[in-house]
């Protein structure tokens, strides 16, 4: 297949995922179409160019993330946490947080719990986070588009998501107390 009928192919298996974290990052249906339109406009120029793409997903999710970050660039007077919060996230629901091991836990909160947990996070951790349990995409997958070993891209969601259950937990018992 040349490159051309893989784009093609990578449109048709990812858009709707890449229109899902693109909303999720920016809380705004017609961004996000323009955002996620812009990240393929661009990859394919690159295609265009004669440059080869090895594997689309994760070069995709790159080029939209690049692409969310220009824009934020574009609106530097707010935060994505003052985006988030006042575009009405907390309309969408995250019916799951699952992690492997031992002690599997399942968590059912709403997108504005989810985001706030997200936010007690370091950047590192966070990031990996949502690209795994948000956007789905594998451990290999994050490493080539951060540009870091799986290895530590591994560690960092196995550390980000114990960060999240103890926070959880925190949560959860200074609700219970009296």
């Amino acid at each position: 297949m040349d490159q051309e009928q893989q784009f093609l192919q990578a449109f048709d298996d990812h858009a709707d995922e890449l229109f899902r974290h693109a909303y999720f990052r920016v809380s705004n249906r017609e961004t996000a179409r323009d955002l996620v339109q812009d990240a393929y406009t661009k990859v394919w120029e690159y295609v265009a160019k004669g440059n080869t793409v090895e594997q689309f997903r994760p070069f995709l999710y790159r080029t939209l993330n690049n692409v969310i970050i220009d824009e934020y660039r574009k609106r530097r007077t707010e935060s994505l946490d003052t985006i988030l919060a006042e575009e009405g996230v907390h309309e969408m629901r995250f019916d799951e947080l699952v992690t492997g091991g031992k002690d599997e836990h399942e968590f059912a909160l709403d997108a504005g719990q989810v985001h706030d947990l997200l936010a007690t996070l370091p950047e590192h951790y966070r990031r990996v986070v949502v690209l795994r349990f948000i956007d789905e995409l594998q451990p290999q997958e994050i490493a080539e588009m951060i540009g870091e070993s799986v290895n530590v891209v591994s560690v960092r969601i196995h550390r980000g998501i114990a960060s999240l259950k103890k926070e959880y937990a925190r949560r959860m018992s200074d609700t219970q107390s009296p």
